[in-house]
This record gives structure tokens, C-alpha cells and sequence, in this order.
């Protein structure tokens, strides 16, 4: 199997180094990643400026590219240019930093497996809570089997899944959630200063949602030490207001 590995915090963070470690004991694996942290670039790509892709030969024995663009970025140079043959699965991660809720349509991690699976290929997401991560090596090896489980059982075509892994031994954990996204937004901020010149700037930030008291949330789920694993559809489309929205008679309204 020919694996595909990329994140948004850069070709040097920790967690894309222990997925590497761990899967290429088994597969074939090229690493596509930003050649800087990219976090919360969601799905934008590069359009007006050049793209390069540097080979990089890491401490550890990590072979791979580093990309002066998005994880999405990645991903396309890495399946319309640079591999010479495609890859059999997409894996984006390992995130320090859990990916659960609205921050999904943020997530340049997540981004990158929805990349992936617009091109077809089977893909994985993975996240931690962070930002100071300790079991990264415990969260891969869960991954690796994830990736063979999912090669033997297959992905509907344009679903990924989105895993979020509590940072913890596996053996200490409550157990795998399959789960749905919370759409509740995050306490949020904004913290204005005022420079040296009098001029206003500001800091975007939020605080930890809390639990949600449904089960089935992602954010639940990690909350109580379950592995979440929620299938996302690349698919928007929202189907059930279909029927209501040809019913305005829009067409009346044309010039």
C-alpha cells in the first residue's frame, strides 16, 4: 500500500513524525507537508504565487517534500505532479490540537483529507487535544490499524473520516465512538490593542466549549475519553430543502 501523509503544522511537528515512524514499518509513504505551520487555513489554495516543493531528508530518517503552500496545496501538487504513481489512502495529521465541531471547517488538517476524497482517494483526518501533546507514538498506532481497517472495508466515495484521539495510552482510553459534529460555536473573542502609533489591531481567540450533554457529539465523545471517529461528507448539499426552496416559484422573480 502506497500512502500519502501530509498535516498543517509543518513537515518538522511531532505528530506527522510519529505516523511516518509507525506506518512506514509496513507501506510505501511519501510526505507532503507545508514547509510551516499552516493551522486554520481551511481549504485555500495557492493561486498567485508559485508553488515549490523542496526534498527534505529530516532527523529520525523522515524522507519527504516540503511545500511553500496550504495542506490543500499539498495535496493536488502531490497527486497532479510530483508522485509517480497515486497514493492507495491520504492520511492528514497527527493535528495537536482536536478537530471536533465548527473548528472542522476551519482545520487545514481536516481540509487536507476533504481534499483527498474530492480527488477520490481514501482519506483520514487525525487530531488531538493539545497544544503540549505527549502520547503522539499511542495515536499512531491506532492509525495504522485504522488505515488497514479502512482498506478492507472501504469509504463511500466522497466521505472521509475525521478521528480525534485523546491524549492518553490506548489502554487507558474508554473506547471508539463513532460520532457526528457538533455545529455549536466556541466561545469567542476578540481581544483589541492598540499599538506604539495609536493604530488598532486585534487577536481572535475562544475558549473550550463545553460538554455537550448529547452523546453522539464529537466534542462529547473526546470529552469522556473515546476516540471519535465521525464520517464527513464532502457533499454539502442540503437535500431536505430542496422540495421547499422550488416551491418559492423563484423563476417569477428573474429579470
Amino acid at each position: 500500500m502506497h500512502l500519502l501523509l501530509t498535516n498543517d503544522d509543518g513537515i518538522h511537528a511531532e505528530g506527522l513524525q510519529a505516523l511516518y515512524r509507525q506506518c512506514a514499518k509496513h507501506y510505501s509513504v511519501t510526505v507532503m507537508a507545508p514547509d510551516r505551520e499552516r493551522s486554520a487555513v481551511g481549504h485555500g489554495i495557492t493561486l498567485h504565487q508559485p508553488l515549490r516543493a523542496v526534498p527534505v531528508h529530516l532527523n529520525g530518517g523522515m524522507p519527504g517534500y516540503a511545500v511553500s503552500g496550504t495542506p490543500a496545496d499539498c495535496i493536488k501538487l502531490a497527486v497532479l505532479e510530483i508522485l509517480e504513481r497515486p497514493p492507495d489512502m491520504v492520511v492528514s495529521g497527527i493535528n495537536p490540537g482536536a478537530n471536533v465541531g465548527v473548528n472542522i471547517n476551519y482545520s487545514g488538517t481536516v481540509c487536507a483529507a476533504k481534499e483527498a476524497s474530492l480527488y477520490g482517494f481514501p482519506a483520514i483526518a487525525v487530531s488531538m487535544p493539545g497544544p503540549n501533546v505527549n502520547h503522539y507514538d499511542e495515536a499512531a498506532r491506532f492509525i495504522f490499524n485504522l488505515i488497514g481497517r479502512v482498506s478492507q472495508e472501504g469509504l463511500p466515495g466522497g466521505t472521509f473520516l475525521n478521528v480525534n484521539i485523546p491524549d492518553m495510552p490506548l489502554d487507558a482510553m474508554s473506547g471508539v465512538r463513532i460520532s457526528r459534529h457538533g455545529t455549536k460555536l466556541f466561545p469567542e473573542y476578540v481581544d483589541k490593542r492598540v499599538d506604539p502609533r495609536n493604530h488598532a489591531y486585534y487577536w481572535q481567540g475562544c475558549d473550550e466549549l463545553r460538554e455537550h450533554p448529547d452523546p453522539s457529539i464529537d466534542e462529547t465523545a473526546l470529552s469522556q475519553n473515546f476516540i471519535s471517529i465521525t464520517p464527513i461528507k464532502c457533499d454539502t448539499t442540503d437535500y431536505d430543502a430542496i422540495p421547499n426552496l422550488k416551491n418559492w416559484n423563484l423563476g417569477s422573480i428573474a429579470p
